[in-house]
């Protein structure tokens, strides 16, 4: 390996190690609540080095966040390498509990991106075009899956046909999301005021979900 090699490797590891010190500090402390010295700290570095990596906490954040998506998509090829060919129907059912079971195997991440859907942080001119854009690159992603099927589905029957795929999408996702959140968030209250665990909200949840989408005349 050369120097150039070496060196490009090295700032790449540096770089790792602070988004790791990141990842400690804000699933610890919260997002709000760290600072990049709380970060410096973790990482035992100088706040200086660290800014010559990162511009912000909420690129460090961003990065973290595709970290997050990266671990999804990499559950999603695994579970179409298992499971083989679904038609529309099982594939959207197993997309929704391999989204399920993301949130409960890495609920860091998936609190993460949670979090991110109610802020304004991707409007902010610190945080770089690359670290943003490869962020909403991965989302797209995910996204994309979920269009895939519904195409498929609406295309033979399955799915209503009055249906558009990209905005359907959306909904689905936005749904999911506030649904998943909530089944954890309020795991005590579902159980003390409906006698319902999270997973029983989940599995109604979809259940009421999919009856909205699908073609009942098929």
């Amino acid at each position: 390996m050369g120097t150039i090699e070496r060196k490009a490797k090295e700032k790449e590891i540096r770089k790792d190690d602070i988004i790791q010190a990141a990842e400690h500090v804000f699933f610890t402390k919260g997002y709000s609540a760290s600072t990049m010295d709380d970060v410096a700290k973790e990482a035992q570095f100088s706040k200086r080095t660290l800014y010559m990596y990162f511009s912000s906490k909420e690129q460090i954040y961003f990065e973290i966040m595709t970290r997050g998506y990266r671990l999804f998509l990499a559950m999603l090829v695994s579970e179409n390498a298992d499971s083989g060919s679904k038609n529309p129907l099982e594939g959207l059912k197993a997309l929704f509990y391999k989204f399920y079971s993301f949130s409960k195997e890495y609920p860091h991440h998936f609190q993460a991106i949670m979090e991110y859907q109610n802020r304004e942080i991707d409007f902010s001119s610190t945080i770089t075009s690359k670290s943003k854009e490869e962020c909403y690159q991965l989302g797209e992603e995910v996204l994309k899956h979920l269009i895939k099927l519904l195409r498929e589905g609406i295309s033979d029957g399955t799915f209503l046909s009055v249906l558009n795929p990209e905005k359907t999408a959306l909904i689905l996702w936005s749904c999911t999301l506030g649904i998943f959140n909530t089944a954890d968030k309020k795991e005590n209250y579902l159980k003390n005021y409906y006698n319902l665990t999270g997973e029983e909200l989940i599995n109604g949840s979809y259940s009421l979900i999919l009856g909205s989408i699908l073609n009942k005349n098929n």
